[in-house]
């Protein structure tokens, strides 16, 4: 039977101590264990365009970090795994740290540096390894909250941004902070995109093409919490209504333990704090 496992990474580091920080270290230890599990890699476009067989898994980066070409990029390339990046365009190329609710605390500390985002030349780079860039829109805003007009122009501007700087299609989305409902998906589809991903609690979606759920991974999971993560039952428990009552359960009462493990894998989204 077909298998498609999405990964949600962002910034690659050994210091950054921010919840979307994963270490270099974890990140190879988290992907050999996939490849090791008969896991072979795809882009996030390819994977939902083509016929999938066996166990395919899907590597991608939110925001484009810089950390994702020097730490990331070496680290699949000796697995031979390529990966999709997500880039908020207005950013790229920028040369000055990125910022947003949920990242700008970082700005004017020690580690400001890890919020600076690729160039486009690296990003053209990662093309030409086998990657895939596609769009975090134009500047990471909230796309529930903005107008239609402004949601045209995050839309429309970041995909055009792209194809002009890269070259090639720009088929793919990532919703930033995982905010997408009925009027957003739709705009998405208008603007051109053929899939998007998002980072739902409930692995439910309505249209798997444009609301493609993925595992979400951040500096807190230790490699029992990424296990149970990946795991094909959780995946296939996040897609049923009992989700909804366990995760209702877990934050009204604390952890919930089922078989002796604590179920604290739920809201992979982290809107609250600004981090997809």
């Amino acid at each position: 039977m077909a298998e498609v496992l999405i990964l949600c990474y962002h910034a690659v580091s050994e210091k950054f101590p921010a919840s979307l920080s994963v270490s270099p270290g974890a990140v190879e230890v988290q992907l050999r264990t996939l490849v090791r599990r008969g896991y072979r890699g795809a882009t996030f476009s390819d994977a939902l365009a083509q016929t999938q067989e066996g166990k395919t898994l899907v590597v991608t980066f939110d925001d484009a970090y810089r950390s994702v070409v020097r730490l990331g990029y070496p680290i699949l390339a000796e697995l031979g795994l390529p990966a999709t990046v997500f880039a908020p365009t207005a950013y790229v190329g920028t040369e000055r740290p990125m910022g947003w609710d949920g990242i700008d605390r970082w700005h004017r500390t020690a580690h400001e540096a890890e919020l600076v985002p690729c160039s486009w030349n690296e990003l053209e780079m990662l093309v030409d390894a086998g990657w895939e860039v596609g769009s975090h829109t134009r500047t990471h805003p909230r796309l529930t909250e903005l107008s239609d007009a402004e949601l045209a122009t995050e839309l429309r501007g970041s995909r055009r941004d792209c194809e002009q700087h890269l070259g090639i299609p720009c088929r793919s989305i990532a919703y930033p902070y995982g905010a997408v409902d009925g009027r957003v998906a739709d705009a998405v589809a208008d603007a051109g995109y053929l899939f998007a991903a998002e980072l739902p609690g409930s692995f439910r979606v309505p249209s798997a093409s444009l609301r493609w759920p993925r595992v979400g991974l951040y500096h807190r999971d230790a490699p029992w919490r990424f296990r149970l993560k990946t795991a094909r039952l959780t995946r296939a428990l996040r897609g049923t209504a009992v989700w909804g009552v366990l995760d209702r359960t877990r934050q009204v009462g604390g952890p919930l333990a089922i078989g002796g493990l604590e179920l604290l894998i739920a809201n992979d989204q982290f809107t609250s704090s600004g981090l997809a």
